[in-house]
């Protein structure tokens, strides 16, 4: 089982969608595309509930995952990646209660470490531990809730087990538990009881609720004051972590100087580093850039490699079709080589 940000279903996903779309001043919604000048605002919202981060390494997981650093061996051999030995060590513990092995136990089993993956066995460890309290396996038992495949549904149950890991300082179930609070009550209300998870969160560096809370202050959303200055040093601290999103969006604020001094090669970089990390929307915009010579020399051929990238993943922009289009038969091949070579 994969460490998750979230596994709300398309349904939640579509209902925060909605949700914000059903104020008089929403917050934006986002575009896969557009066909705008390269300089103009990118829109964007609250971030969805369906995106996920990978499971760090065992030897970089917080013994706090666990509710106490076990004092046994488990853990150490759980830590030099003896992952069967860890396992047996820490099953008899669990078997008696200890809500430090019985998470372990379940972390192991989730994620198939020297063991075949059970998520169903890893759920029932997990619901053992969130009964006494361990943050982690609140958050984890409630993921399993919500999504349903290995345990019986029960949002009810997942809300309140969301809300005691929440409060109890894991921040990932506060950035969840405020995308839950959003979708359960549609509109700025929502956002602005969700507001001070999303910020405890994002007090944290979780990438997910800085870019949550740079769209709060972006549209002055959820009682929230519009402060631009504010939200770009959001987006700063969400695109210094790869959040791609938040790159496009502070390239964006970089070139029309929203929020701070406008800074042409900066936004370019970003953008660039957005569009060279697969986001296809940035690709688009990285090769208007390219075309416009926005923050960088002009350079046709990158335009159009940078498009046909872009455009091979399934976005179709009909300006930069006919850019294509207006190119010579010679630089139509030389951005297709380029464009092969491209990531």
């Amino acid at each position: 089982m994969r460490s998750r940000t979230i596994l709300f279903s398309a349904f939640l996903a579509t209902a925060v969608t909605q949700a914000i779309a059903a104020e008089p001043v929403p917050l934006p919604q986002p575009r896969p595309d557009s066909s705008e000048p390269a300089d103009k605002p990118i829109a964007a919202q609250l971030p969805q509930p369906a995106t996920t981060t990978p499971l760090p390494s065992a030897d970089t997981i917080n013994p706090d995952r666990f509710g106490a650093k076990p004092s046994d061996a488990a853990y150490g051999a759980f830590q030099r990646g003896l992952y069967k030995t860890a396992y047996n060590l820490a099953l008899s513990r669990a078997q008696n209660g200890d809500p430090a092995a019985q998470t372990l136990v379940a972390e192991i089993l989730s994620r198939g470490l020297g063991v075949p993956v059970d998520a169903a066995g890893a759920a029932k460890w997990y619901a053992l531990a969130a009964e006494q309290g361990v943050p982690e396996s609140q958050f984890q038992y409630a993921l399993m809730l919500l999504d349903g495949r290995y345990v019986k549904k029960d949002e009810k149950e997942a809300y309140a087990l969301m809300q005691a890991a929440a409060e109890a300082g894991n921040r990932l179930a506060q950035f969840n538990f405020a995308q839950l609070m959003v979708e359960q009550e549609p509109g700025d209300a929502g956002i602005a009881k969700a507001v001070s998870y999303y910020e405890r969160a994002a007090a944290t560096g979780l990438a997910d609720a800085q870019y949550a809370m740079a769209q709060v202050y972006a549209n002055g959303a959820g009682g929230k004051p519009r402060d631009d200055v504010r939200a770009r040093g959001l987006l700063a601290q969400a695109a210094r972590q790869n959040y791609d999103t938040a790159q496009i969006d502070l390239a964006t604020w970089m070139i029309e100087g929203r929020g701070g001094a406008r800074d042409l090669k900066s936004g370019f970089n970003w953008m660039k580093q957005a569009a060279e990390g697969g986001n296809v929307a940035a690709q688009n915009r990285l090769a208007k850039l390219y075309m416009n010579g926005i923050g960088t020399d002009p350079d046709l051929i990158l335009a159009g490699a940078w498009y046909v990238v872009a455009r091979r993943a399934g976005l179709i922009d009909q300006k930069m079709d006919d850019f294509l289009q207006g190119l010579t038969d010679e630089q139509t091949q030389q951005a297709l080589q380029r464009a092969n070579r491209l990531p």
